[in-house]
């Protein structure tokens, strides 16, 4: 049955009036939807590469005469070529903008609780905008009952380049931070949903942080800054939800980010004989487009995060291995939901793919992770000899295992135990969960052979999200525990896991079926998180 849409005049405390969206189905009103509200001023001219600035706190969004128009879409950060590129028309550089999704229902005496959600894309490419009908079935058919806030951020080049000019110019005292400006956006948007969502019905003191991969990654950023960066009255993250990404491996340090930024200075052909403050005044005079297309043909392709001291804590793994970071989030009483599907690999390798070779693998993992690091993986996965492992087809086939390892498998499994060998418990304080079938409503975009792959279960999480034809009703039945069960960990009710073991999870099973899983890639992943995490 079709939705119904109409124009929904709210007024928002201090924020002024704001017009959105109700849509309704069959049964009623089901959501509320406001898109593409500021949360920081413009990331453009001379602020382009900088911290994000919060808005006034005089800012309002309208009057009630002329309330705030926000019944589109927010504006998406400019990047390159995608499997799902944004629409063309929301693509802007000034995005610094979040979309809102609240249940059309009475809120509770305390508000409702809110789940701030990070869009994926490799932190090169994506969208928070979601269709504002995507989740009528989530919030008008489901037990799951809460306000989900999705924000952009700042991507690629524009949320991750940095180099020794920027450090010279935080040292100079004209900026706060050097690099990592996607993640601080990140950090901004959180922090005005803290101080705003009381004015749409929203409890500020029960936020769930989550994301789906690039998404899951930026979460466990966002959870490390604040565990380590703010002090523990100031805390706003309740639980953390990371799907199909973790940890990751250590970001690149300023010295290594350096070698990209020179890459990219002779992509547009900026002399690297002027000064560091006249390379950075043409980086921010250049139209977005010639950024855009610079990175198309660029060797070190991926803009990532920087071991910077400010967002990102020092140490933060041989924190995570002391056992400081469990601890930390025991005293906080932050608890994580986090898994994975059974076939990552098949999406992960057609990202970016490398040529036929060991060494084109080797340079295009070097475009992501530190060359000794790199170096260690290859040869924890082909040996001394290099030799192409003989359940892989080709090299490109080899790529999207280890990738799949490293951003899924293998490091969520390392940084699982490092977690609940320092206090907390499974299923308990983490829930794990790993997926073995797929919907069928996803055969549209993800064909079978690639099987339950990276991206195949968002509809199961939001509930058949904004596929046409939605979860059957075989599928309600198998997966109404499950959402039951996501719906009370948001909400910050206990649940009914069923897992007590470091080595066990939820699984959703070949034939529908939910059991208690013993985990038989257990020991493979922290192989790879010793492997990886060595030197620390």
């Amino acid at each position: 049955m079709a939705n119904n849409t109409k124009r929904y005049k709210l007024k928002a405390g201090s924020l002024g009036y704001l017009e959105g969206l109700t849509i309704s189905s069959g049964s009623g009103p089901a959501l509320h939807y406001f898109g593409g509200l500021p949360y920081a001023l413009p990331p453009t001219g001379a602020q382009r590469f900088r911290p994000p600035r919060k808005l006034p706190t005089t800012h309002t969004y309208g009057t009630e005469a002329c309330p705030g128009r926000f019944a589109g879409a927010s504006k998406v950060c400019p990047q390159g070529p995608s499997r799902n590129p944004p629409e063309p028309s929301t693509i802007d550089e000034d995005c610094l903008q979040l979309n809102v999704w609240i249940p059309s229902t009475d809120a509770p005496k305390e508000g409702w609780p809110v789940l701030f959600y990070i869009h994926g894309g490799f932190l090169q490419v994506g969208t928070s905008n979601w269709k504002p009908s995507s989740l009528v079935s989530l919030l008008g058919e489901s037990a799951f009952k809460a306000i989900v806030v999705v924000p952009t951020y700042r991507l690629n080049v524009f949320g991750f380049l940095t180099g020794a000019a920027f450090a010279a110019e935080a040292e100079s005292g004209e900026t706060s931070a050097v690099g990592n400006m996607g993640f601080w956006d990140q950090r901004t948007a959180l922090e005005w949903v803290h101080a705003n969502i009381s004015n749409f019905c929203g409890n500020p003191h029960n936020i769930t942080v989550g994301g789906y991969s690039a998404g899951a990654y930026s979460t466990f950023h966002q959870l490390a800054h604040e565990l380590y960066q703010v002090p523990a009255g100031d805390q706003i993250i309740k639980r953390v939800i990371m799907l199909s990404n973790g940890p990751g491996v250590r970001p690149k340090t300023l010295q290594e980010h350096q070698v990209q930024f020179e890459e990219l200075l002779c992509k547009l052909d900026i002399p690297a004989n002027i000064s560091d403050a006249k390379k950075l005044a043409l980086l921010r005079a250049i139209p977005y487009q010639q950024l855009v297309d610079a990175q198309k043909t660029m060797v070190i392709s991926e803009f990532k995060p920087m071991a910077d001291g400010k967002f990102y804590p020092q140490n933060l793994f041989t924190n995570i291995n002391s056992g400081d970071f469990a601890r930390r989030m025991k005293n906080r009483g932050i608890k994580l939901f986090s898994g994975e599907c059974r076939d990552e690999h098949t999406i992960y390798r057609v990202w970016r793919t490398p040529e036929d070779s060991l060494n084109s693998l080797r340079v295009r993992f070097c475009a992501e992770y530190p060359a000794g690091v790199v170096d260690d993986i290859l040869n924890h996965y082909c040996g001394s000899e290099g030799k192409l492992p003989g359940n892989c087809e080709n090299w490109p086939d080899l790529f999207g295992r280890i990738y799949a390892d490293l951003q899924v498998h293998g490091l969520q499994r390392g940084f699982y135990n490092a977690l609940l060998e320092e206090g907390l418990e499974p299923g308990k304080d983490v829930f794990r969960y790993s997926l073995h079938r797929r919907l069928d409503c996803i055969k549209a975009i993800l064909p079978v052979e690639l099987g339950i792959t990276h991206t195949s279960d968002i509809p199961i999480w939001l509930w058949g999200y904004d596929f046409p034809d939605g979860l059957t009703d075989q599928e309600k039945v198998w997966l109404r525990g499950w959402n039951q069960q996501f719906a009370a960990f948001v909400k910050g009710e206990d649940i009914e896991w069923g897992c007590t073991k470091s080595n066990e999870a939820r699984r959703w099973r070949e034939d529908g079926g939910t059991d208690t899983w013993k985990d038989s890639r257990w020991e493979e992943g922290l192989a790879l998180w010793k492997v990886v995490h060595k030197d620390l």
